[in-house]
């Protein structure tokens, strides 16, 4: 966590106590009764919470001073005119019956008329990912149909799959603990995430291609995320791995009352903090995506907020989806701020045979894209059978040009700028596979369009696009 968050963190902490006093005050915190009311979940490094949504002219409103208050100082008044707002040193100025308002002396229009009631500031929901992210100047993304709003980095993203073993298990694992509401039915067993800001995985349906636990489904609705298990036996869960891991297993007549509760938590020894990772590998991984930098390395400082390694995990998040929802079943090397060096990453990329690799990377120098394939060392050394490790790469090195060369005409299909070159970048020499490092560079809008949802998933899309078109070369090449 860098100075800035930090200090974030703590103005958070601070703020969180009056927060919950003005909750309880207005009746934020509902009865059962009241439990099918429209809701707002709001999710944040430094709070998660959530909020009543209320109509007005058949459209969704929330008051903007709820939303920021667990965020850091925040206060409002009015001038009889005016809703004036200011959160740390942002002021803005809002006119009731009018979209157009002032945040940072720049105009910003809601689309929706800003609305004045009682003294509550209420502003559209529609237009809330925008504002929040105009205000507090970090990204912020909108699931609008759902009512809940990610600030900054603080998904909790998911991978499933079926264990070995004999009997049927379906592992779980999430990017942070979790503690969802379990229920079940006969043929179908429910988590319900109310508190954590887990977001779909690459397809919101997963199969496995298993006659017990056949497949499993991710929907948002009311602020709240859920997944269902579909199975063909009677289900039931437990945790581990402090809470990120939940095993979902069928029970039979041996099994029923020997199951252990969803409550349970096993604790797992902890590994050497020098040891490379292991990952939990789904069969037949056709790409590899790995996120540059993180944990104790940044990358380029973007801007004083916003590092390297936040927007390559943002892209390779976006990039995963769109190989998935293509068929292109991928891993990601780094699905959090971990720490892995050149020689891990290559470690783990090789331990799971894919088709390609694709290596990430941000710049806020330039326009468009730029890739890379390996430039090699010029004293190769033959180990007879054994790859030399620093050029596993050279026998695989013509498909990565024509993988780089077709992933750089689908951006330029698209209007991205896209120029292939040549880099002694690691780890692409290490990797015995396709390999290709992209390194994305701002638009013609500038530097904030890296964090651009809209423009990663340009980009993403694009670069998948041109895989896809490559599928039948890049498997007869392996």
């Amino acid at each position: 966590m860098g100075r800035n968050q930090t200090a974030s963190y703590s103005a958070g902490l601070r703020y969180v106590g009056r927060y919950l006093l003005i909750c309880l005050l207005s009746g934020i915190f509902l009865s059962s009764s009241a439990a099918d009311e429209k809701r707002l979940s709001i999710y944040s490094v430094v709070a998660n919470y959530s909020l009543p949504v209320v109509e007005h002219n058949g459209q969704d409103y929330v008051g903007l001073l709820e939303v920021l208050d667990p965020l850091g100082a925040v206060k409002a008044s009015t001038d009889g005119k005016h809703w004036k707002l200011r959160y740390d040193k942002v002021e803005g100025e809002f006119t009731p019956g009018s979209s157009l308002t002032r945040i940072r002396r720049d105009d910003f229009d809601l689309h929706s008329e800003f609305v004045l009631d009682n003294g509550r500031g209420l502003v559209p929901l529609s237009s809330l990912g925008a504002l929040l992210s105009n205000i507090l100047g970090g990204p912020v993304t909108l699931h609008e149909a759902s009512r809940r709003i990610f600030i900054g980095n603080a998904a909790v993203h998911f991978t499933a799959q079926m264990s070995a073993h004999n009997s049927p298990t379906l592992l779980m694992n999430f990017t942070a603990p979790v503690n969802p509401t379990i229920a079940t039915e006969p043929g179908k067993l429910h988590m319900v995430f109310t508190h954590e800001p887990l977001v779909a995985p690459g397809s919101p349906s997963l199969t496995f291609g298993d006659k017990t636990i056949p497949s499993a489904s991710y929907e948002e609705s009311n602020g709240s995320a859920e997944i269902t298990v579909n199975g063909t036996a009677p289900l039931f869960a437990a945790f581990s791995n402090g809470n990120k891991t939940i095993t979902i297993s069928a029970s039979t007549q041996t099994n029923i009352q020997a199951a252990a509760p969803a409550t349970q938590i096993v604790t797992p020894t902890a590994p050497s903090p020098t040891a490379t990772p292991t990952i939990a590998t789904p069969q037949q991984v056709f790409a590899v995506v790995d996120a540059g930098h993180g944990g104790d390395d940044r990358g380029e400082t973007i801007t004083d907020q916003l590092s390297e390694k936040d927007i390559t995990l943002n892209l390779a998040r976006s990039l995963r989806q769109e190989l998935q929802t293509r068929g292109l079943n991928t891993l990601l090397i780094r699905d959090g701020n971990l720490t892995l060096n050149a020689d891990q990453r290559a470690t783990l990329t090789n331990t799971t045979h894919p088709i390609i690799y694709i290596c990430l990377h941000a710049s806020s120098e330039g326009h468009g894209v730029r890739l890379y394939t390996a430039t090699l060392p010029a004293d190769r050394h033959d180990k007879g059978p054994f790859l030399d490790w620093d050029t596993a790469q050279a026998s695989y090195l013509p498909l990565s040009t024509v993988a780089a060369n077709t992933m750089a005409q689908s951006l330029q299909q698209k209007q991205i700028a896209a120029r292939v070159l040549l880099a002694p970048l690691r780890p692409l020499n290490n990797i015995a596979a396709a390999a290709v490092a992209v390194e994305v560079t701002p638009s013609p809008d500038g530097v904030s369009s890296l964090t651009s949802a809209g423009y990663q998933q340009q980009i993403s899309s694009a670069l998948a696009a041109g895989v896809l078109s490559l599928r039948s070369k890049l498997e007869a090449g392996r």
